[in-house]
Order: structure tokens, then C-alpha cells, then sequence
């Protein structure tokens, strides 16, 4: 094993599988020996037994289809008018002296700061919901395509020069190609911060949803649910985060996507 040696697929697939085993074999030893009550923290066989309950009888894949939305609402209308924007901040630097400023303050500020004000303004119907995932989502995606953009090679853009494109054709046909694959994986990454503000917006005057599953839990003391309802949004988002990669690497065959 060296420094940035690759493994093979197989490998890697084994590898990833082998922590989850440790990681189970390791809950249920110091959960049903007795370490740990069950109160604090439930065996992972009555864990999975209340997840199929929850299934089955209590309606819990509404709650998973109502989050799952809200994520790719808010993320959608997020990207939709970040990557325009991040892409003219990128490539003119007027634009982006006078918006990142505005950006640069705006994405260090927690979205859940804003539950108090976007329950009073939209209230805590789902408007609210994807608003707190839409500012959670946009200025960090604004910043990161910018940033991508405007590290497009130089050469390659006085070579576009050179060969007589206009500055329409600069940005069309070299600056977006060859930001397309870092801006696809900062879509990814971001995809996944959205689900922590979708869980934090639950939490607050939601009537459906995974969070609003946990927040009752909690207050049955049902470490089982909880636990299990932390492990499907897990389980979604390592199912969408490798759909995502496979996505892009067919996408931009040519680019070095990890």
C-alpha cells in the first residue's frame, strides 16, 4: 500500500463492504452484551425489526418520499440558478467583484439560522421546507462553480483567443467544457449537504418526512426508530452519491473524477 496507489475495483468494493461489517459487529457486541442499555442505544436486530414495522405499518415510505422531494426541490431550484450565475462570476471578474462579496458573507450563514423567519414568512408548510435546503444550497454552489470556472487553463482560452473566438465562444466552448466536470462533482457534494438541511427543517413544524419521524421518536424515547431512520437517510444518500459518480464519469469519460 502506497501513497495515492489505486485499488481495484473489486478490492475497493470488499473494502467498503468489510467496515460496515465491523461496524455492525461492533454495535450489536456492546449493545446485546449489555454495556450500553437499550434505552441510549438499540441492538441493531430490534433496530432493523422496527424499521420494517415502520415500513410496513406506519406509513414511514410516505415520510421517505416526502423527504427525498423536499432535498430535490430545493437542491434543483438551487442549482438551477447557481450554475448561470457561478458560471458569469467565473468567467467576467466585474460580475464577480460585485457579487462575491454578497456570496462570500451569505454562505457562512446556517440555513437553520433562518427557520424563524421562513416560518413567519411562508409558515411551515413545504415553501418554508425548501427554502431553508434552497439557502443551504445556492451561495455554497455559486462560490464553488465560480471558482471552477475561473481556473479554466489560460493557454486554453489564448489559444481560443488565437484562433479568433468571440468571448461568447470563449465561455461556450472552453470555459464550460472544461469546468463541466468539477462543476458536476461540486453538484454531488452539495446534493449531499442538502439532506442535513432538509433534516433540520423536519425537525421544526413538519407533520411528515424522515425528521419528522426522528422528532417523535425522541420523544417515545424509541432509540430503535431513530437510529433506523438515521441509517435510511445514509443508505439514500450513498445509493444517490454513487449514481451521481457513475453519472459523471460517463458524462466526462475524459475528466479524473475520484
Amino acid at each position: 500500500m502506497r501513497p495515492l496507489q489505486a485499488v481495484t475495483p473489486g478490492a475497493k468494493i470488499a473494502l467498503g463492504i468489510s467496515f460496515f461489517v465491523v461496524f455492525f459487529a461492533v454495535w450489536a457486541a456492546v449493545t446485546l452484551s449489555g454495556y450500553v442499555p437499550k434505552t441510549f442505544l438499540a441492538d441493531p436486530l430490534t433496530m432493523f425489526k422496527s424499521g420494517a414495522d415502520l415500513l410496513l405499518h406506519q406509513g414511514f415510505l410516505f415520510d421517505i418520499g416526502m423527504t427525498v422531494w423536499r432535498v430535490l426541490g430545493g437542491f434543483v431550484i438551487a442549482a438551477v440558478l447557481a450554475i448561470p450565475l457561478g458560471v458569469l462570476m467565473g468567467a467576467y471578474k466585474p460580475i464577480e467583484a460585485f457579487f462575491e462579496p454578497f456570496v462570500s458573507f451569505a454562505r457562512y450563514l446556517p440555513a437553520s439560522a433562518f427557520i424563524p423567519l421562513l416560518i413567519l414568512w411562508a409558515g411551515i408548510g413545504e415553501s418554508q421546507k425548501l427554502a431553508v435546503i434552497f439557502i443551504g444550497s445556492f451561495f455554497q454552489l455559486v462560490l464553488m462553480i465560480a471558482v471552477s470556472v475561473g481556473n479554466t487553463r489560460r493557454d486554453l482560452v489564448e489559444a481560443a483567443y488565437t484562433l479568433g473566438a468571440k468571448d461568447r465562444g470563449v465561455v461556450t466552448r472552453v470555459l464550460l467544457p472544461s469546468a463541466a466536470p468539477e462543476v458536476a462533482e461540486t453538484l454531488r457534494m452539495v446534493l449531499g449537504w442538502a439532506w442535513t438541511y432538509v433534516i433540520v427543517a423536519e425537525l421544526i413544524g413538519a407533520s411528515s418526512g424522515i425528521g419528522h419521524m426522528i422528532t417523535d421518536s425522541q420523544a417515545l424515547m424509541a432509540t430503535d426508530q431513530i437510529i433506523f431512520g438515521i441509517i435510511v437517510i445514509g443508505a439514500i444518500g450513498l445509493v444517490t452519491d454513487y449514481a451521481f459518480k457513475s453519472f459523471n464519469r460517463w458524462l466526462f469519460p475524459w475528466a479524473r473524477l475520484s
